[in-house]
């Protein structure tokens, strides 16, 4: 695997550079809002040979560089929206389309991070059905090689969840009884920060639920929609569960990063799960403004925030944790770290540092409530992790029950 870059790989290298460079640029400006934009976002360079075409036409591609290298050889150079230091999600989703019946060598060269996630491949031929697609990586994974099949695909660092799949699961969830449909705010390209209401708007205890603040985190999307669709299961039983509960859910935070293809930040450039506190971001602001909002009776007793990792886990409170806390964190996750077949997970009581400015800190330190953040591993069995997430919601009335002792 190891070889000498090319000339054309060095010359898009250093455009990576300037393009990340002006990107920082425009983050210490994030707080002006850009003007809304019709198309989902702007699509990087096209390169094709007589043989193949590589693409970055549609929502959620990455906003990468590709150099021929071949009449059947592709290197697409992979850099972050702004510039490093970043917390590296190297996300990267393109198109690619044969003339014939050649393979075809894809690399992958990393700029500002390394190889984390492994290609999935989805076929045009079968649009909907995944798998994932065997690639090599040299030393220090800064490169990875992959061989494609003849035909037309997707390949993507995780399965496609865009807003396609938003709506449905807006749509499904905003059907329900006592289900609302709201848009919290804007972000900076105009798209919609949506939401839904469930439950009464004077019961007294609200639950928030958020999701996608960080784009390429789609097993933390799988956890979210079942653990909805199983609270939703719960709230529409005859004996409810819930029914002095309301929930604020908001799947997708930062959906300009997701459409444009963004590693971690949204279009300002920033950080959201770094955000809170200082709430410079319309997308932060906005759930801030509607939780101000609140009428006097209604308080915030659980705030969950879905992200992935390299492991299955929640984050809890640690030291700083109230005797109710530990209560509810010892009756909802305690004893099931290996309850659920093919999701294991872990415990990591963490004390809150105020500065870092996540969700978990800020909702902690500003309600004394527990807020964990729930992160599924990049590779946990998908099954797995929707079995063990409509599991812990159908937990999660007995828990809650602590709170009030």
């Amino acid at each position: 695997m190891k070889r000498l870059a090319r000339p054309s790989i060095l010359l898009a290298v250093g455009l990576a550079v300037a393009l990340s460079a002006t990107g920082a640029a425009m983050g210490v400006q994030a707080q002006t809002p850009a003007p809304p934009i019709t198309s989902a976002a702007p699509n990087a360079p096209a390169c094709q040979t007589a043989k193949a075409r590589i693409a970055f036409d549609f929502e959620g591609a990455s906003q990468s560089r590709c150099v021929v290298e071949g009449e059947t050889e592709f290197t697409i150079l992979i850099t972050p929206e702004h510039a490093p230091p970043i917390n590296p999600s190297p996300w990267y989703a393109f198109r690619y389309t044969t003339t014939g019946n050649d393979r075809v060598t894809i690399n992958l060269s990393y700029l500002g991070g390394k190889h984390r996630y492994d290609p999935k491949w989805t076929p045009k031929s079968n649009s909907g059905v995944t798998r994932e697609l065997v690639c090599t990586t040299n030393e220090d994974a800064s490169r990875a090689t992959m061989v494609v099949p003849p035909g037309e695909a997707i390949v993507s660092a995780q399965e496609m969840r865009v807003s396609d799949e938003n709506e449905r699961a807006l749509r499904r969830w905003a059907a329900a009884p006592d289900a609302r449909r709201i848009v919290l705010g804007q972000s900076h390209d105009g798209r919609a920060i949506e939401a839904v209401h469930l439950g009464k708007a004077d019961a007294p205890n609200l639950i928030i639920l958020l999701g996608r603040q960080h784009p390429p985190e789609v097993t933390g999307a799988f956890a979210m929609e079942a653990f909805v669709d199983q609270i939703l299961a719960l709230s529409a039983r005859e004996a409810r569960p819930l029914a002095d509960y309301q929930l604020l859910i908001v799947p997708m935070l930062n959906p300009d990063g997701v459409a444009r293809g963004h590693w971690r930040a949204n279009l300002g450039g920033v950080d959201l799960n770094r955000d809170w506190g200082g709430f410079t971001q319309p997308e932060t602001r906005a759930v801030k403004a509607w939780l101000d909002a609140l009428p006097a009776g209604v308080r915030p007793v659980l705030m969950l925030d879905f992200h992935s990792t390299n492991r299955n886990v929640f984050y809890v409170q640690g030291d700083e944790a109230t005797r109710a806390q530990t209560r509810f964190l010892k009756k909802w996750l305690g004893g099931k770290e290996n309850l659920y077949p093919g999701y294991p997970f872990t415990l990591d009581p963490r004390n809150a540092n105020t500065g870092a400015g996540t969700t978990k800190n800020w909702f902690a330190a500003t309600y004394a409530i527990p807020a964990y953040t729930y992160e599924v591993a990049d590779t946990a069995d998908r099954a797995g992790t929707r079995t063990a997430a409509a599991g812990l919601a159908d937990a999660l009335p007995a828990a809650l029950s602590v709170l009030k002792e």
